[in-house]
Formats: structure tokens, C-alpha cells, sequence
């Protein structure tokens, strides 16, 4: 069975999807529309601008969307599961005809900005602890004064943890004294997956419950679970709660594999996760990517 994965910020590259711009009409037609959707030029960036141009988060998050999502749907990919890490469950909705393109984009935008605000009005600070088991890690941050939580379950013995500066901090030394072979802060601009994105949860709500969201055409591995949905109820809720909840990516992972998953292509820029589901199935399976048509 094929599961098709969709990666999340920190994928961005200059020069992205300008090979589909260039070589595929549809593509073309897609990006310039996306274009008139954001109101910016955001391919000029994308083909044109330099790795800092794109750091910015209302530039990289629909930039990596856009990338995955024209993809996958130029190439009208049959797949049996989807799931996307953080941004990318935007581009699997997408891709399984959960929801429109262009109303995805608007959703991904609003999402951007909003917890581009988070993070200019709360500093916050994400880290990744390297070599201590999950429970290690919840046990950690469950025992640090201030708000730090586990942000992204990445892979076993890979996890991010995400929050307030300080705490994030005692956290990391924590998890050395435990025993942890690296514990090191990443160059995020805020603490993405936590409570300090509250703020954005609320107004990315509103923009969800106004989109229509439909059954998807197979099951959609949802972050805040781990686990299959096809319901639109269920899958809005899931969308909005991630914002301030973990990313479950090994238990999404190994869910698709106890489902039957044998085939995992990865879609768009990067090959973050092909790394990721190997390690956790134990390159017991196909793994590919694909950046472009």
C-alpha cells in the first residue's frame, strides 16, 4: 500500500517548484493563482530569493505547501494513507481531496501569519533531544517550572520539545544530566506545537470553521492522534488542536505500517522525513521522494 508524506517547515530551498513552473502548465496555472490568492508574488521568493528570504514563516509555510501540494495534485497521485508533518497535513487534506486547494492555501496563510504574530509577541525557543526514550523526555518537561511540552515526536530517540525560553533551557540541561547524547535549541523563531500558540489557534479557528472540509478520498493520519480520519468533523478539530499539541509523526508512522503501508513517497521539498520513516520502520519498507514532476 502507498503512503504518500508531506514535509513541514524547515524544508524550503531557493529554487523550489520553479522546475514545475517552468516544465508543467498546470503547475504554472496553480502557482500564479496562488499568487493572486496571497496577494504577493510568492514564486518571485520562492524561484529568486535567498535561504533568508525564505525563513520568514508567512513566506516559508505556503511556500512548502505550495510546493507538495501543486505536485501531488500535477501528478494526480492515487495514494492509500496521506499524512503530513505540522504544515504538511495541509498539503495530505489537499492532496486526498479533503479540501480545496485554494482554500487550503488561505487556511496555510492565516496559519502563518498568525503564529508569525505568536512569535514576535511570546519569544519562545524549541530544542531537540537526541537519545532518551519518550517517556524520558515527558517526564523532563513535566517536571521544569514554566510552560515546555514535547513539540514533535520525530522518530524513537528523537524528539523536540517546545516553549518558553527559559524553560526550554532548564529543559535541555535536564535531559544532558539524564543522559541524552545532544540536547541542542534549533534556529526557530518561536515555539511552534506548544500553548504559546494559542493566540493563533483562535483565529486560525475561525478560518477553519468557515472552510468546507470534506471525506477524504482515503485516510488522513492526523498529527494530534497518530491515528487514521476520514470524518470532517474530526479532521477540523484535529487541524486546529495541532497548533498547540504535539506532532505525533512515530505514532502516524507506525500506525500507516501496522495498516498495511510498504510504499512511503515523500512530496515536495526535502528528504526530512524519508530519514524518518526508515529509522522508525527500520528500512523495512520502500521510501522515496519526489521534488518534482
Amino acid at each position: 500500500m502507498k503512503a504518500y508524506v508531506f514535509p513541514g517547515q524547515g524544508a524550503q530551498f531557493p529554487g523550489m517548484a520553479k522546475d514545475l513552473y517552468d516544465n508543467v502548465p498546470l503547475a504554472k496555472k496553480m502557482l500564479e493563482e496562488a499568487n493572486d490568492i496571497l496577494g504577493f508574488r510568492i514564486t518571485d521568493i520562492m524561484f529568486e530569493g535567498t535561504a533568508d528570504d525564505l525563513k520568514a514563516t508567512k513566506v516559508t509555510q505556503p511556500a512548502i505547501f505550495l510546493h507538495s501540494t501543486v505536485l501531488a495534485l500535477c501528478l494526480s497521485i492515487q495514494p492509500d494513507m496521506v499524512a503530513g508533518h505540522s504544515l504538511g497535513e495541509f498539503s495530505a487534506l489537499a492532496a486526498a481531496k479533503a479540501m480545496k486547494f485554494e482554500d487550503a492555501l488561505r487556511l496555510v496563510a492565516i496559519r502563518a501569519r498568525e503564529m508569525q504574530k505568536c512569535c514576535e509577541q511570546v519569544p519562545g525557543l524549541m530544542a531537540a533531544i537526541i537519545g532518551l526514550s519518550n517517556e524520558q523526555v515527558e517526564e523532563i518537561c513535566a517536571a521544569t517550572e514554566g510552560t515546555v511540552i514535547p513539540a514533535n515526536y520525530n522518530c524513537d530517540g528523537q524528539i523536540v520539545i517546545s516553549g518558553e525560553k527559559e524553560a526550554v533551557e532548564k529543559a535541555c540541561e535536564a535531559a544532558k544530566a539524564a543522559g541524552a547524547k545532544r540536547a541542542l535549541p534549533l534556529a526557530v523563531s518561536g515555539a511552534f506545537h506548544s500553548p504559546l500558540m494559542e493566540p493563533a489557534r483562535i483565529e486560525l479557528g475561525k478560518a477553519i470553521e468557515t472552510t468546507e472540509i470534506v471525506a477524504p478520498v482515503c485516510p488522513v493520519y492526523q498529527n494530534v492522534t497518530g491515528r487514521p480520519e476520514t470524518d470532517p468533523e474530526a479532521i477540523k478539530k484535529n487541524l486546529l488542536d495541532q497548533l498547540t499539541s504535539p506532532v505525533k509523526w512515530t505514532q502516524s508512522v507506525k500506525n500507516m505500517l501496522v495498516e498495511g503501508a510498504d510504499h512511503f513517497i515523500e512530496l515536495g521539498p526535502g528528504n526530512v522525513l524519508q530519514g524518518l520513516v526508515k529509522r522508525i520502520s527500520g528500512g523495512s519498507v520502500t521510501i522515496e521522494g519526489r521534488d518534482r514532476f
